[in-house]
């Protein structure tokens, strides 16, 4: 009786929302494997597109599984785990958002029957952590190095990593012309790791073979004034001042105070600040500099001044273009117009402006430093530039990850086979359950070459069957085998030049492992709800500190309204 009577305990708030235990982990492995079905089908050369507008009316035409998983405006706690991995592998890797959403999901799906049988989840994870040791160590000691070639040969590995990306594309049909573009900037750029030397400018008409590669800076012609069509337009070896002051006729501040006895004062004011701007003009000119480009306004003044003198100059260009011609010319961004020596002045060898499309664009090319490129990108429409955009910087991350660490693999789903056969292999010398959940993990990874045929609508099972047919060849000249997009069957990827680096594998399979393992790790959710009350009060008290502040108004001075 007594303890009928007792009280019940109440820990969280009233209203919080709490689901446990083994229906709560099976709902966030469905949402997981929901949220990769929606980028399933943009895997591969045969991928499709996704169509995404968001609520302002903007439309994103996208095959990259990261700028699509972006765009998804996902609100269930578990599948955000996903959206996180597709940014981490978009920042390290480049390439492979698709694959690494993919993986993580099909593990998952893998793991929720063991889970539904009541395998521990600690038990699951335990085996995951040991596969993925085993694949990663398993690709290292698949994967071709490409150091020690000549730069030629150099070249054409590294246009094969970049054709491999971009097949899957849209811009996949001019993939040849695109990925020389794509190791030529990279090259260019050295050893400088930032990513922003290489600028990538769309210019809406025209046909994308129009695009074409500066070895050096372009940039859209900035805002000019009057006289600016007197400026020559064309310079051989000229020297470039680059500035980040206004070039304008700045009069006297407001608030200045100055008191005259003489109204002919005044002009000699007026004269000062004319001389003022003039004297700035005067020490650009004799710096011997035959181009200037300024981060602010150059002035209608400055700019005649200019003319008169056959110099060209540039107002309000963007800070990112000021700093790339910095890199590029070797010059340096000055502050103030005294004591310019020629140590702070670039060069370049041709400077000219040229009509792209109906823009006019100003281009330093023959730069000597030479630690800078600028693709212009030419295309239909506006979204399809955009997306050219979204496949060029993918295929610039892959060739800059494939020349720092100058190992590949054979892609088009041969590395996943291998792996997987690999797997399948080790888990029997295994005694207890673990082999079970290896052999899944094992079968998990087979998701991306059935996906890639799926997509191309080839008889996945068949082209799999032979895959697995290839890959337990005892000699190991199958490993290298995986899904022939072109005629449907297997073909040697590594022949066939699909290559990819060992790195965006590893990070994809390190990734989507990481983000199973935490998913199945969890389980329990609490939500905590806004109590209304909490609402209200807050509102209330609000509302309270505005009406109290009106009632001490017109006391001392008041605040000056803006």
């Amino acid at each position: 009786m007594a303890a009928m009577l007792q009280p019940q305990i109440i820990l969280l708030k009233e209203g919080t929302d709490t689901s446990q235990g083994k229906a709560q982990l099976v709902s966030n492995i469905n949402a997981c494997t929901a949220v990769a079905d929606v980028v399933r089908t943009t895997l591969g050369p045969r991928g499709m597109d996704k169509l995404i507008h968001d609520d302002k009316g903007s439309v994103t035409i996208s095959n990259d599984g990261a700028t699509i998983m972006k765009l998804l405006d996902i609100v269930h706690p578990a599948a955000k785990i996903l959206v996180d991995i597709a940014k981490s592998q978009d920042s390290e890797g480049g390439d492979g958002t698709t694959t690494v959403v993919l993986l993580a999901a099909e593990f998952l799906k893998e793991a929720k029957p063991f889970v539904e049988d009541g395998v521990h989840p600690q038990n699951l994870i335990r085996s995951y952590r040991t596969a993925c040791y085993l694949a990663i160590e398993k690709i290292k000691e698949l994967a071709v190095s490409i150091e020690g070639k000549s730069m030629e040969e150099k070249k054409s590995l590294l246009a094969k990593c970049a054709t491999t990306t971009l097949s899957s594309k849209l811009i996949g049909g001019e993939k040849e012309f695109f990925a020389q573009m794509v190791v030529d900037s990279v090259i260019s750029i050295g050893n400088d790791d930032r990513l922003n030397m290489i600028g990538i400018k769309k210019v809406p008409g025209g046909n994308m073979q129009d695009s074409f590669l500066v070895n050096g800076v372009a940039f859209k012609k900035t805002f000019s004034y009057a006289g600016f069509e007197q400026q020559p337009k064309k310079f051989l070896n000229p020297k470039i001042l680059l500035l980040n002051i206004e070039l304008e006729l700045k009069s006297e501040k407001e608030n200045a105070e100055i008191r005259l006895s003489d109204p002919s004062q005044y002009q000699s004011i007026v004269d000062a600040e004319w001389n003022i701007i003039y004297e700035k003009l005067d020490k650009c000119v004799q710096s011997g500099a035959k181009v200037v480009l300024s981060r602010l306004a150059i002035g209608d003044l400055a700019t005649q001044y200019f003319a008169d003198r056959d110099i060209f100059c540039a107002g309000r260009v963007a800070e990112e273009d000021l700093q790339r011609v910095a890199a590029a010319t070797g010059g340096t961004v000055q502050t103030t117009v005294n004591n310019i020596i020629d140590e702070v002045l670039g060069t370049c060898e041709i400077f000219e402006e040229k009509q792209v499309g109906n823009e006019r664009f100003n281009i330093f090319s023959g730069c000597p430093s030479g630690r800078t490129a600028t693709i212009v990108l030419r295309g239909g429409a506006d979204q399809f530039i955009e997306e050219a955009e979204r496949s060029l910087h993918d295929a610039i991350m892959i060739v800059r990850r494939a020349l720092k660490n100058s190992t590949v693999v054979a892609g088009g789903g041969a590395i996943d086979m291998e792996i997987s056969r690999y797997l399948r292999q080790h888990a029997r010398t295994i005694a207890g359950k673990s082999q079970l959940f290896i052999n899944s993990y094992a079968k998990a990874l087979e998701v991306i070459p059935r996906q890639l045929c799926d997509n191309a609508g080839f008889d996945a099972t068949d082209v799999l069957n032979k895959l697995r047919q290839k890959h337990a060849l005892p000699s190991g000249e199958g490993a290298s085998f995986g899904v022939d997009i072109n005629t449907g069957g297997i073909a040697d990827s590594f022949a066939n030049f699909v290559w990819e680096p060992a790195v965006v594998k590893i990070n994809a399979i390190n990734a989507a492992t990481e983000a199973a393992c935490l998913v199945l790790s969890v389980d329990e959710t609490v939500k905590n709800p806004k109590s209304e009350s909490a609402q209200g009060e807050a509102a209330a008290s609000a509302m309270g500190g505005r009406g109290g502040g009106a009632a001490f108004r017109g006391r001392g001075r008041g605040m000056r309204r803006r």
